[in-house]
């Protein structure tokens, strides 16, 4: 049984209430342009999508986020910085803290409506503080249009990436998609879910029947993956993005491009791992030309104070998956910089 509590109101009702002023519509195409430019190979830069794992407190964030922005400013002729604002958190049992779009205060229960106007209020003032748009992942994707106005780059989980309406609804969006390959780690999977993404579709959403022309910007986040142990299973290594390379080759999917999730299976969530696997990976891009080609950026998960807590007490500090601190993620940035 469902039981009825708050009535929550279309996107464009709360698009109104908090709306993306007209100056910032225009740094965020642009931002867009920027993106797009290197997912079509058109750019040489490298996409990094930065930022806490999950988004639970505005502060620390805006805090975060004015940083970046400034490292931007610094990098910005080799990289493309992409905020992560995640404000929804999967959870493998289903249960526990579900994120800024659930509970906008994670010491205290639900309340969707306010989630929302509070993600938007974060997004909008982030970009005014720092000039970046941001990232989010799309785990419910009858919630995209409340924020779809407002990010430049959507990534689908691995949880996710199988799901037909998370497919469907990717086929939509106007700007870059990355979709993770599944737990299991299946390339063919992956690259299947790259290719309904990149189709027209027609499907229901909300109370509508909608089309869609495909978006030709979906593309491949390879985060590892976990066998029927519980075992991680790294797939950042020379040998597993060749073959996934080869793989979109088969395929003829356009705009071949792949990111590297430098946390999750690929470190064993072991968050100072992710400095030694950018480093391999750009070793990698420097050793070999095709590897360079399609190897397009990171995932990496930062905050700033490194680790992560059980309970909102340390300022900066995740309270869900650990994260590299600033000082660690300044260094490494720019040493990515460097080697583009």
């Amino acid at each position: 049984m469902f039981e009825k509590q708050i009535r929550i109101p279309e996107p464009e009702e709360l698009k109104e209430l908090v709306p993306l002023p007209e100056g910032l519509k225009k740094i965020k195409a642009e931002r867009d342009g920027l993106i797009t430019d290197v997912v079509t190979g058109k750019s040489d830069k490298l996409i990094i999508i930065v930022g806490p794992c999950s988004a639970h407190e505005p502060e620390p964030v805006l805090d975060y986020v004015e940083r970046l922005g400034r490292l931007n400013e610094q990098v910005k002729d080799k990289l493309v910085l992409v905020p992560r604002i995640y404000t929804n958190k999967p959870r493998t049992k289903g249960v526990g803290y579900k994120g800024m779009f659930s509970q906008p205060d994670p010491n205290k229960s639900e309340d969707i409506l306010k989630g929302i106007l509070t993600i938007r209020r974060l997004n909008v003032r982030a970009m005014e503080a720092s000039g970046l748009s941001a990232a989010d992942e799309m785990l419910y994707p009858s919630n995209y249009g409340y924020v779809d106005d407002l990010l430049s780059y959507v990534a689908v989980g691995a949880r996710s990436c199988e799901n037909q309406l998370h497919r469907l609804v990717s086929s939509g969006v106007d700007g870059p998609v990355g979709i993770k390959n599944p737990m299991s780690g299946s390339i063919l999977v992956m690259l299947n879910s790259i290719y309904a993404a990149q189709s027209a579709q027609v499907f229901k959403l909300g109370g509508w029947q909608v089309k869609t022309g495909g978006n030709p910007l979906a593309h491949a986040i390879l985060r590892g993956a976990v066998d029927a142990y519980g075992n991680d299973i790294p797939n950042f290594h020379y040998e597993f993005v060749m073959q996934a390379a080869e793989g979109y080759e088969k395929s003829g999917l356009k705009n071949p491009a792949i990111i590297i999730d430098a946390n999750h299976s690929n470190s064993g969530k072991k968050f100072k791992q992710q400095i030694r696997i950018c480093e391999e990976v750009m070793q990698n891009r420097i050793y070999d030309g095709d590897f360079k080609r399609i190897v397009k950026g990171f995932m990496i998960e930062s905050f700033i104070e490194e680790g992560n807590q059980k309970e909102d007490r340390v300022y900066g500090k995740s309270i869900t998956d650990p994260c590299l601190g600033w000082a660690d993620t300044k260094r490494l940035l720019l040493d990515i910089a460097d080697k583009v």
